[in-house]
């Protein structure tokens, strides 16, 4: 089935908050994550022949994303890291109502998370999908889902409490 225009305006709507954050928390770029929720939305214009309602529109558009995601990664010129804290600085450019109450810390929490486990964890708390759909949009049994969030939240959790006993 088709995806009509005013269905595609729904998603949009509907989605375009979750999505954004979502590409925020896995590129750690405002600027880019934006181009990133956009190029999303183009090819899922562009493939709206193939569009698949009973799949979860937030599940479908996920999938889609994850695949700018890599394409950006693709895309990104080599960084060499000499010394220091490795992950990628988050632009602060004042409060973001779309990113409210997520902080640098996490941000840099989350980049020394292992791919799998930021991803997984990604699409369900922040992408808002469900341990299903995220088994479904990144191809892995519901165990792995589970299992992955687990482990994720658990490292988070380590890493965040490591920052903020750091002396000052």
């Amino acid at each position: 089935m088709a995806l009509s225009q005013a269905d595609f305006n729904r998603l949009v709507a509907d989605h375009g908050p979750a999505l954004y954050r979502l590409a925020y928390r896995l590129i750690g770029d405002r600027v880019e994550a934006e181009d990133i929720v956009q190029e999303t939305y183009r090819s899922a214009w562009k493939s709206r022949a193939r569009y698949e309602p009973n799949r979860g529109d937030r599940a479908y558009l996920a999938t889609i994303l994850r695949r700018r995601v890599a394409d950006a990664y693709r895309k990104r010129p080599v960084r060499l890291v000499l010394s220091g804290d490795s992950s990628p600085d988050v632009e602060s450019a004042g409060p973001s109502p779309d990113l409210e109450g997520y902080s640098d810390e996490m941000q840099r929490a989350l980049n020394k998370l292992p791919t799998e486990l930021k991803e997984t964890l990604l699409l369900v708390i922040v992408g808002e999908l469900t341990h299903q759909e995220a088994a479904t949009v990144l191809d892995v049994p519901i165990g792995t889902v589970l299992s992955r969030v687990s482990r994720a939240r658990g490292r988070l959790r380590e890493y965040l409490t490591a920052e903020t006993a750091k002396p000052l």
